[in-house]
């Protein structure tokens, strides 16, 4: 990875992807939204950006993603609200590098933003502060902050309360069941468990907590729970859980080559990767 210095416009600016070890819905807010506490990891797989400078002052997204108007892309508006936070003239054309599935609860469209607003923030020399990007960003998504956070975190609130937490060397094999899955579809059911009892940071250990979203996303959504019960039956697949709201489920493994054993016993038909976990994201240490 560059240095905070060395990063600019010929860089490609990486927009990892995160799991979340748990997830707990502890109540709800009386304007609905959920309480969560949750612990992010960062991964080594994610999509990638690139940026090129426009002295019209537009944002343009070079290839939009099918099926996503490119107004309505988190990329594009991300870049937009630093426009409009600071009042700048600054343009830029993003390029995209999609790996990571829509609706597979890795975070890729709030990555991608949180990428947008930490890359452009530098590029075009705005210095806004870390904090006040977080903000910015839970405007476009509660998964967005912590993203632009950057460390490994216990998260609380609507997910955008970080404390930090170190977390041992682990790789994970995911899986990507063939289904995309609504956020809005798991939230909304009414048999989604809502009163786990909370914890605090430092009660926390890894292993600790399930995915409380997972029962509804299994029931809704059969090839979820099919990918799960496979891993479940495997030897060397530790802690295993679906990440976020789905689809994409895990299972963290000791070492690379435990990962990639369980890889390599996939139905031919399904689609996995193995990948590490990050002590941060690479974006942490950008000068801001």
């Amino acid at each position: 990875m560059p240095s905070a210095t060395e990063w600019d416009w010929n860089s490609s600016w990486p927009a990892p992807a995160k799991l979340n070890l748990f997830l707990h819905v502890v109540g709800r807010r009386p304007d609905g939204y959920h309480l969560l506490q949750t612990v992010f990891r960062f991964v080594e797989r994610g999509d990638v950006l690139r940026f090129e400078p426009r002295q019209d002052g537009q944002v343009v997204l070079a290839a939009p993603l099918p099926g996503v108007p490119a107004d309505s892309d988190l990329t594009v508006r991300a870049a937009r609200l630093l426009q409009a936070e600071v009042g700048g003239t600054s343009g830029a054309t993003i390029h995209l590098g999609k790996h990571l599935p829509m609706g597979g609860g890795l975070g890729g469209g709030s990555s991608d933003a949180a990428t947008v607003l930490l890359a452009l923030n530098h590029l075009w020399g705005l210095g806004l502060s870390r904090e006040r990007l977080q903000e910015l960003g839970l405007t476009l998504g509660a998964d967005v902050p912590i993203f632009v956070y950057g460390k490994n975190a216990f998260a609380e609130g609507v997910g955008e309360l970080f404390h930090p937490v170190s977390l041992p060397e682990a790789w994970y094999l995911i899986l990507v069941p063939p289904v995309e899955v609504p956020t809005a579809a798991i939230f909304t059911a009414p048999d989604l468990r809502r009163d786990t009892r909370p914890m605090t940071a430092g009660q926390w250990f890894p292993s600790q907590g399930g995915n409380d979203l997972e029962p509804v996303a299994c029931r809704l959504f059969p090839p979820v729970a099919e990918h799960l019960e496979w891993l479940r039956a495997r030897k060397g697949a530790d802690r295993c859980r679906m990440s976020g709201s789905g689809a994409c489920v895990f299972a963290e493994c000791f070492s690379r080559e435990d990962a990639q054993a369980l890889r390599a016993q996939l139905p031919p038909d399904w689609q996995g990767w193995v990948t590490r976990g990050l002590e941060q994201h690479p974006l942490a240490a950008l000068g801001i």
